[in-house]
């Protein structure tokens, strides 16, 4: 009986077409910002501290490594488990559609790939389903 050959997973080419890591860190600033701005984010902007910036740094190492890029997140912190590290904040149909909200609106400033675009929102979408633990 022979071995099955060890195939590499092919590279996410997502962090390169979206720009790198300093394209993530714009659209981490434009999705606090729509945060900050937008009426239905008050709720969830109120589950953060004050001060963003550990937070923006955070999202910024987990999505560039969720596009492919360097595991720093996993590095500094291990594995993700979004649903648990989110486990002490009531997210309920509301924050979760009020965090896509933020998303979108950064995505629509910062990714001028409309493919690209469409798949990172229905990534979003699962993932902020995920974390969604109230009703």
């Amino acid at each position: 009986m022979s071995a099955l050959p060890i195939v590499a997973a092919p590279a996410n080419p997502h962090l390169q077409r979206f720009g790198g890591p300093e394209a993530v860190a714009r659209l981490v600033d434009a999705f606090y910002e729509a945060m900050d701005t937008l009426p239905e984010a008050r709720t969830i902007r109120a589950m953060h501290a004050s001060d963003l910036t550990a937070t923006k740094a955070v999202l910024v190492d987990y999505l560039v490594e969720w596009m492919g890029g360097p595991k720093r997140y996993s590095a500094e912190r291990g594995a993700p488990m979004l649903r648990r590290r989110h486990r002490p904040f009531d997210i309920d149909a509301s924050a979760r559609d009020a965090w896509l909200a933020c998303m979108h609106e950064a995505l629509a400033q910062h990714c001028a790939d409309a493919e690209l675009r469409a798949h990172l929102q229905a990534a979003f979408a699962k993932i902020a389903a995920h974390l969604a633990n109230t009703d």
